[in-house]
């Protein structure tokens, strides 16, 4: 594998967490400001799957 795969490779989880944490605090504020409280849970529910994600590429 190239170098340039090998550095995408080794970020990509550290880009995966951000966007999890993205999606946490955004689906937190959707339903705490009771703007829209679907994709609040959409939000949550991508965060856990992004978790899941990172869990199984480090396992």
């Amino acid at each position: 594998m190239n170098a340039a795969l090998v550095t995408i490779a080794a970020a990509a989880p550290a880009i995966a967490m951000l966007g999890m944490f993205a999606c946490l605090v955004g689906g937190v504020v959707l339903i705490v400001k009771k703007r829209d409280r679907t994709k609040g849970v959409l939000m949550l529910v991508m965060a856990a799957v992004l978790l899941a994600n990172v869990a199984i590429w480090t396992l």
